[in-house]
């Protein structure tokens, strides 16, 4: 397999889920700014949309958007409960998250990176955002991860969205559920692999 990805863009999310699930993957750099490959290939000839991440399968069958990776990821290795049981109540659960991350958080951040959007634009999606970290945080209280004790492919997502609010300036420091939940996931060897994979530590 093949993971598009570029460094600390919300691919790292699948790419911390394939080194928890410990399947073989290479991880293929694809600028989101150039939209090119290493060897000067045209991304767009890959993935027509232009983004990342996008999984490719030995197979040749190329997998968009992070959430449905995630989960394709997870049902390779269901030792693993990386998630739960397709057609159960907790997938479902797992499936509100992953929505809710990808919705009211990643999206939320887009104006944020969007040079041209008026300071003014972005401090209402700053306010917006401070709002969804806060109800997140209120329900991780008394819990470890997302869906309870164990991990979860939401929480590599959620992990990988909640590492924007330091270079966009959202102050989360007050959201101890959070800030727990973050230093949870920062000791993950899986997370700090991925991240130094993706040249995020040193």
């Amino acid at each position: 397999m093949k993971l598009y990805y570029s460094p600390g863009a919300c691919s790292l999310s699948p790419h911390i889920v394939l080194r928890e699930a410990g399947l073989a993957f290479e991880p293929v750099l694809a600028s989101t700014k150039t939209h090119k490959l290493q060897d000067g290939t045209d991304y767009y000839g890959i993935n027509p949309l232009g983004y990342v991440p996008m999984l490719e399968l030995d197979d040749g069958t190329r997998l968009r958007e992070g959430p449905a990776i995630v989960q394709y990821v997870a049902d390779q290795v269901p030792t693993k409960n990386l998630a739960p049981a397709n057609g159960t109540l907790p997938r479902y659960r797992l499936q509100e998250w992953l929505t809710f991350i990808g919705t009211e958080l990643h999206k939320s951040f887009s104006p944020l990176f969007h040079p041209a959007m008026p300071e003014e634009g972005k401090a209402i999606y700053r306010e917006r955002l401070a709002g969804r970290f806060a109800y997140v945080d209120a329900q991780l209280a008394g819990k470890d991860y997302l869906m309870g004790e164990h991990f979860s492919v939401a929480d590599a997502y959620l992990f990988t969205v909640s590492n924007w609010t330091v270079p966009m300036q959202i102050d989360i420091s007050g959201l101890k559920n959070l800030v727990a939940f973050r230093e949870r996931m920062q000791a993950r060897p899986a997370v700090q692999e991925a991240m130094r994979a993706e040249g995020l530590l040193k």
